[in-house]
């Protein structure tokens, strides 16, 4: 039988197209992982990374083998939940995945909601890293092009524009906006850690008009990205939806032609869509969303 952890690292690192980065989401060590494919590799019988470059590239083989274990790992998932909530005496439970801009906005509110409304329900909260589908709902930026799980219902929430964050003594914090372009001379903060949806939006935007921003600091969050933008060092570009609330020696810009915007969607598995819990969740984020 195939060893159920293996395939997640599989899982793992064809989401995020990296040895390193899937053992640090995991917590193993990239030794580690790259042992777990070899032997998957042998229990198999299958080709299934190649070389690329200095990293790896998943074959036709894994992806497909991939593809196939998330309905084994959701009906694992269920089970799982249900041996525990047999175990401690619960009624229900709801899973919500999400990520970091989308979490501090909208899933206090949501959360208070859903425990005022259904004091028994278990609420099992994920910082989501990989594709859709996995929580029972997963609020997600979507991704250009990629096509979602037939086992999910997927609805758009929110069009979410990125604004340029300056000091405010910058000449353009008094712009209502700014082109793209006229920021290609700049330095840039940079303010995410992988190659994600998210940074595509704005690579893609930059590539437009027809530049590649100049990073001269690496950042891993937008907060982080900000505190040196207010050192002067540079600028950063950022989802309305991160910024959050900003101390004065910041100002926000508009960015246009183009502006970059990110969709933000919430995926439903088809298996909890008649859950009232998870009905509710979709509407309290709806109702955040319009507020």
């Amino acid at each position: 039988m195939l060893d159920i952890p293996r395939l997640r690292v599989l899982r793992a690192v064809i989401a995020t197209g990296s040895i390193r980065a899937s053992a640090s989401a995991l917590g193993y060590t990239p030794s580690a992982v790259s042992q777990q494919l070899t032997t998957l590799q042998r229990e198999t019988g299958l080709r299934l990374f190649e070389r690329s470059g200095r990293g790896i590239e998943a074959t036709a083989a894994a992806r497909t083998l991939a593809e196939e274990a998330d309905a084994v790992f959701a009906a694992f998932g269920r089970v799982e939940q249900i041996v525990g909530d047999l175990r401690a005496g619960r009624v229900g439970s709801l899973s919500i995945g999400y990520f970091g801009s989308a979490g501090a906005a909208w899933l206090a509110p949501t959360v208070a909601t859903l425990r005022a409304e259904f004091p028994e329900l278990r609420l099992d909260l994920r910082l989501s890293e990989f594709t859709p589908g996995d929580p029972d709902l997963d609020i997600f930026v979507e991704e250009t092009g990629a096509e979602h799980s037939a086992a999910v219902d997927v609805r758009r929430l929110a069009e979410d524009p990125y604004l340029a964050v300056v000091r405010a003594d910058d000449p353009l914090a008094g712009a209502g906006e700014v082109p793209l372009a006229e920021l290609a001379t700049r330095h840039w903060v940079d303010n995410d850690h992988r190659a994600g949806p998210c940074r595509q939006v704005l690579l893609n935007a930059c590539a437009q008009a027809g530049f590649s921003p100049g990073f001269v600091v690496e950042t891993h969050d937008y907060r982080t990205a900000m505190a040196f933008v207010a050192t002067g060092i540079g600028l950063t570009v950022v989802p309305s939806l991160g910024i959050g609330e900003l101390p004065e020696t910041l100002a926000t810009v508009a960015v246009v032609s183009p502006t970059p915007v990110r969709t933000i969607s919430v995926a439903v598995k088809k298996s909890a869509a008649e859950h009232p819990a998870a009905r509710r969740a979709v509407e309290v984020l709806e109702e955040l969303v319009r507020s």
